[in-house]
């Protein structure tokens, strides 16, 4: 799976927070996979409560240019809330990956500017 990060969302973000940006950042990492976990928790026991953390995993996700991971839990917090379950179990599977990877470009991107 292609990986995209939005390089001017991450510019704006760091525009805005200016001596912050590194450590808001490195907390939204932590978010990322904070909100996973809260995610997968509630998911077999709490519908309302697996798209309430795949929505603010959405949320920090685009704020800060992961558009792959946003668009995943997008999907995610979509098809929950119209109660698909089934069709979502490959990007329930790989949602771990592509927070991985996002993790690594946006890092990547960080150190290079």
């Amino acid at each position: 799976m292609e990986i995209k990060i939005d390089e001017n969302a991450l510019v704006a973000m760091e525009s805005l927070l200016a001596d912050q940006f590194d450590a808001t950042l490195t907390f939204c990492f932590s978010e990322f996979t904070r909100l996973h976990g809260a995610f997968l928790q509630s998911l077999d026991s709490q519908d309302s409560e697996a798209i309430r953390n795949i929505h603010s995993l959405k949320s920090n996700a685009a704020q800060f240019g992961a558009v792959t991971l946003a668009d995943t839990a997008r999907r995610l917090e979509q098809g929950l809330s119209q109660g698909e379950r089934q069709s979502l179990q490959q990007d329930i599977d790989s949602l771990d990956e592509v927070i991985a990877s996002s993790v690594v470009q946006m890092k990547q991107w960080q150190q290079q500017s």
